[in-house]
């Protein structure tokens, strides 16, 4: 059976979150020090290591089959490559940052201004929609040092957490994308990789659910118990068993990671007990 080659980068919090979901959808990588590519011991993957930025013409010309990759690299380098998941991991944004010390009034401001990037491709077509006609000086590291060498009056490149442009006493003014690791496909995958891939998309779907959701179990009065079961979406409905005191009954559901506390609060009001939360490692629907 032939091997679908996917690509993670090689180094970095991006790499680290990609081998670790690929542990977590059950593929075990012989991953030696230094090695540019590896095999998996218990599944058709080969994993090649390779630059962020590289990873889009590997796609494009079918070198690897797929890839774990950052949302913005496509947006930038991508053009024609399919995104098929997203994976929630690896957040961050592409924005525009000024000096500080510079009032900012609006994107209008930024008109015949220097910005230096990385991302030439992105922040041009920003400026297209929004009217802006700026000089773009493109680089391809350190971007925060520009406006403090003036080099450029803004910047235009990936903010995690902030801490970059704050020791580089620069303010995000502008924020262009928002983004996240994704498996993405090269666009000459064969059909008998497709099915691999279909594997491997379908142990992700069933991580990421699990990751978005709680278990809920809960002790409510039998008279009760319709008003909770209509607050529970479940993944079908709640099940409901009885319990050995009389008139209660024991109800278990799925709930979503996002609307967690409101629904623990309307359970709470219609009469919900000794309500117990545990974490889903996996969900197969």
């Amino acid at each position: 059976m032939s091997k679908l080659k996917i690509a993670v980068q090689k180094a970095g919090r991006l790499h680290d979150e990609s081998m670790e979901m690929l542990k977590d959808i059950g593929i075990s990588i012989d991953n030696g020090k230094d090695q540019l590519k590896a095999s998996a011991r218990n599944f058709p993957l080969e994993v090649f290591y390779l630059r962020n930025g590289d990873i889009p013409q590997y796609l494009k010309d079918g070198v690897v089959d797929a890839a774990i990759i950052g949302e913005n690299i496509l947006i930038e380098k991508g053009d024609g490559i399919s995104i098929v998941e997203k994976l929630g991991f690896s957040t961050c944004k592409v924005s525009i940052a000024i000096p500080k010390s510079v009032k900012y009034n609006g994107i209008k401001d930024l008109e015949g201004r220097r910005i230096a990037t990385s991302y030439p491709n992105t922040i041009q077509n920003y400026l297209d929609k929004k009217g802006i006609h700026a000089h773009l000086h493109i680089i391809s590291g350190s971007v925060e040092i520009a406006p403090n060498i003036g080099l450029a009056d803004a910047i235009c490149d990936i903010v995690s957490s902030g801490s970059t442009l704050f020791k580089n006493n620069l303010k995000e003014v502008e924020v262009i994308l928002k983004s996240e690791a994704v498996l993405a496909v090269s666009p000459l995958l064969s059909e008998e990789k497709q099915e691999i891939l279909d594997k491997i998309q379908f142990r992700l779907q069933s991580v990421l659910k699990g990751r978005n959701s709680k278990y809920v179990l809960l002790n409510a009065p039998n008279d009760k118990i319709q008003a909770i079961i209509d607050i529970l979406p479940g993944m079908k409905s709640p099940t409901v068993l009885p319990l050995a005191e009389a008139g209660w009954s024991s109800v278990h559901s799925v709930i979503s990671k996002n609307e967690f506390w409101d629904i623990i609060d309307a359970l709470k009001k219609n009469g919900a007990q000794g309500i117990l939360v545990c974490p889903i490692e996996k969900m197969v629907l």
